[in-house]
């Protein structure tokens, strides 16, 4: 190590585990939280003799030489504005928020001319491996030794480093996160407003519905703010999100409506689009039944009641709709996206069970108060997200978050252990 220091401005989960990995690599941190918090951030970190707590902005910007800004993607411009000035000379400024446009903004509105860009961004949460794991970098404005330093600093995370530029990343991200979040809260709200906890009911244990509630459970474990930036400042998810909730609606009418054969059709040819014109006939599926069926909050019944999974009926009819290939940014993707997508092509590419989904879609009411309820809850996060209102988002999350709050533990160890195998797979 040479005597680089790295300023990390924003000690929330993400920003601690930063610290924590690049420590341990030997590199020294010079790091800060907001004022109320230095007390504490610096009883936290007094073991470890490479890492110093300042008690603000100020401190860290004016002596690192490579700063991140780990901050909610609707602060960013606020903090910059605050810290920017004091930057170091020469120095390197980077950000970890979801979405880079408002992020890239604030460090050309505010840093000194002299002053590099290097953006990254971890595609994963705080409590996952980062091995192997995408990790974005965006060279914004900085020579090719400061790049050079970056992708020195980041390779102790042993994960996979992709060069995109910051409209490549916005593009991206919300293509393969916007509409899987947008998904999964709206299942949570749905359970929540029917009252029910989904690992207490059979129809909801075992094969697919293992994924749904334990990537639910996961996402409503992580900060409100980690999906309220990317949906609400990323212009292009703001799109899908709309899209996936009028998906949704459609072919939920469709369902009431007794039309199987142009349910049928729009679900095929939605379905042929995205599996089958992206080549992966006769590929091995990401996910099979020894997978799917191994992790499980509840017990597994001996007969499950059939599911019209009208959530991911509504997921492929998105990606069509929007001309979105799914497999197009693999290198880019997280590992819940690509759960939700081994779970989607489960489903596609096994043409008697998604036959049967269909007929059950039409047939059977066994499921229809949870579809109608998980119909107002896509669109009424899709509101949320047009509206461009976080405190509405806030409270929308933090309500169903503290409802499902006493399982999140148990979710977290068996969503783990779930990523793993399927990282283990691709």
């Amino acid at each position: 190590m040479d005597q680089t220091i790295i300023g990390i401005i924003g000690m929330g989960l993400m920003g601690k585990m930063y610290a924590r990995k690049l420590s341990a690599a030997g590199w020294r941190l010079h790091v800060c939280d907001t004022r109320d918090k230095y007390e504490a951030l610096k009883q936290e970190f007094s073991n470890i003799q490479r890492v110093v707590v300042f008690e603000d902005g100020f401190g860290v910007s004016r002596s690192s030489d490579y700063i991140i800004y780990s901050v909610e993607a609707e602060a960013i411009d606020k903090v910059v504005a605050e810290y920017g000035r004091a930057t170091k000379k020469h120095a390197i400024v980077g950000g970890q928020t979801s979405c880079k446009a408002p992020e890239i903004a604030a460090f050309e509105r505010h840093l000194p001319s002299d002053v590099e860009i290097i953006s990254c961004h971890s595609l994963h949460g705080p409590n996952v491996d980062p091995k192997d794991q995408p990790l974005v970098i965006i060279r914004h404005r900085a020579s090719q030794e400061s790049y050079d330093l970056v992708g020195t600093i980041m390779s102790c995370f042993g994960s996979k480093l992709v060069d995109l530029t910051a409209e490549e990343h916005d593009r991206i991200t919300a293509d393969t996160q916007a509409v899987t979040h947008a998904a999964f809260l709206s299942m949570g709200t749905a359970w929540h407003a029917n009252n029910q906890f989904p690992w207490e009911l059979t129809r909801y244990v075992g094969g697919i519905e293992n994924v749904k509630c334990n990537i639910t459970l996961r996402i409503y474990s992580n900060k409100w703010h980690v999906y309220a930036g990317l949906a609400i400042l990323n212009p292009s998810a703001k799109q899908q999100i709309r899209q996936y909730a009028e998906s949704v609606t459609d072919l939920f009418k469709l369902m009431l409506g007794g039309h199987k054969q142009e349910l049928e059709q729009r679900v095929k040819t939605a379905g042929e689009f995205v599996f089958n014109a992206a080549g992966k006939e006769g590929e091995p599926l990401l996910l099979g039944d020894e997978v799917l069926d191994q992790f499980s909050l509840g017990k597994v019944p001996k007969e499950r009641t059939p599911n019209n999974h009208l959530s991911l009926l509504a997921m492929v009819d998105c990606w069509w709709k929007l001309r979105i290939v799914p497999y197009d940014h693999m290198i880019c993707s997280t590992p819940l996206f690509r759960l939700w997508l081994g779970v989607t092509e489960y489903l596609f590419r096994k043409p008697a069970l998604l036959d049967d989904v269909i007929n059950i879609a039409v047939e059977d009411n066994t499921f229809r108060s949870d579809d109608l309820e998980f119909t107002f809850a896509a669109r009424g996060w899709s509101e949320c997200v047009s509206f461009g209102d976080f405190s509405s988002y806030r409270d929308r999350f933090e309500q169903i978050q503290s409802y499902f709050a006493p399982r999140f533990p148990e979710a977290t160890r068996v969503g783990n252990e779930m990523i793993k195998v399927l990282l283990e797979k691709t």
